[in-house]
């Protein structure tokens, strides 16, 4: 564990962060590459033109992507959710039907040692 802004911060946190970080550079690049496309064919523009154009680009783009991140996101957790009651119900049927076998079995083999042992 380390310490930042004065609290313990667990690994996969800051893996998550680092990760987060990772993530936002490379869809900058993909931008920044993106925008640079587009403004190549542009020779009427400026220099500060160009430049300001691409940085809005990659705004725009990385905002973009972040919905994009958010979206996924929240239809990941909705599927787990509804994953976790599937499994549950899923449990408790295994677990009634292993009990309702159980049951079976114990009143039923009594029986039938009954009635073999009348034989």
């Amino acid at each position: 564990m380390t310490a930042m802004r004065g609290r313990p911060v667990e690994a996969r946190t800051l893996i998550n962060e680092v990760e987060g970080h990772l993530l936002i550079e490379a869809a900058r690049a993909e931008g920044r590459a993106a925008a640079e496309q587009c403004t190549a064919h542009l020779d009427w523009l400026t220099g500060d033109q160009r430049h300001e154009i691409e940085r809005e680009f990659v705004d725009m783009y990385v905002g973009l992507c972040r919905l994009s991140w958010q979206r996924t996101d929240l239809r990941a957790r909705e599927l787990r959710t509804e994953y976790e009651e599937v499994c549950r119900r899923l449990k408790r049927r295994l677990i009634a039907g292993c009990l309702a076998v159980a049951l079976v079995a114990t009143t039923a083999l009594p029986i039938l040692a009954a009635v073999w042992s009348a034989d």
